[in-house]
């Protein structure tokens, strides 16, 4: 895994050497940043169940002002941590170590959600639920799932404005409906 654009491109990052831990991939996360590329620049980001910590650092690396990562393993905190240490990165971060439910009921205010969820249709579902809570008039939230669970189209006051299929993995793009 690499940083892809951005102060940081080409900075690897370390893998979990565990079963369980589905990082987005390199290609993924570049679909996912070039369709994000005008909101990154000075954007509050949330990385819920952030794994390796990938998808917040390439948003730091592209200019994103904060990245809140939300991740309840141990071992996937100390990978993160270990990450944003290779990376050089020392400030603009928080890392909490909670299931992402949790951490969504303390609130917070975001521009950019992204969450990756482990694949099956009662995790995509409970993700959006909880992250719904987090989605202001403005803010983007994006859900990583497996193309063989559909993201559904509303969730509560969320509804799906776009999705990106790629390979076995889909990205569906949400807004708080007016």
């Amino acid at each position: 895994m690499r940083i892809i654009a951005g102060t940081l491109k080409g900075r690897r990052l370390e893998a979990p050497d565990w079963p369980g831990l589905r990082p987005t991939s390199d290609r993924l996360r570049e679909t996912l940043f070039n369709i994000l590329a005008p909101r990154i620049e000075g954007a509050r980001v949330l990385d819920g169940y952030a794994g390796t910590g990938a998808v917040g650092i390439e948003a730091l690396s592209r200019g994103a002002a904060h990245v809140t990562f939300v991740e309840s393993d141990r071992r996937a905190q100390a990978l993160i941590e270990t990450n944003l240490r290779s990376c050089g990165i020392a400030d603009r971060y928080a890392i909490i170590r909670a299931g992402f439910a949790a951490a969504a009921r303390s609130g917070g205010e975001f521009d950019l959600i992204f969450l990756d969820p482990p694949y099956g249709a009662g995790q995509l579902s409970a993700a959006l639920q909880a992250g719904s809570l987090l989605v202001g008039p403005e803010t983007l939230l994006i859900v990583e799932h497996a193309t063989r669970d559909p993201a559904p189209a509303a969730v509560g006051a969320l509804e799906r404005t776009r999705e990106v299929i790629h390979g076995d993995s889909a990205l569906a793009f949400y807004r708080r409906r007016n």
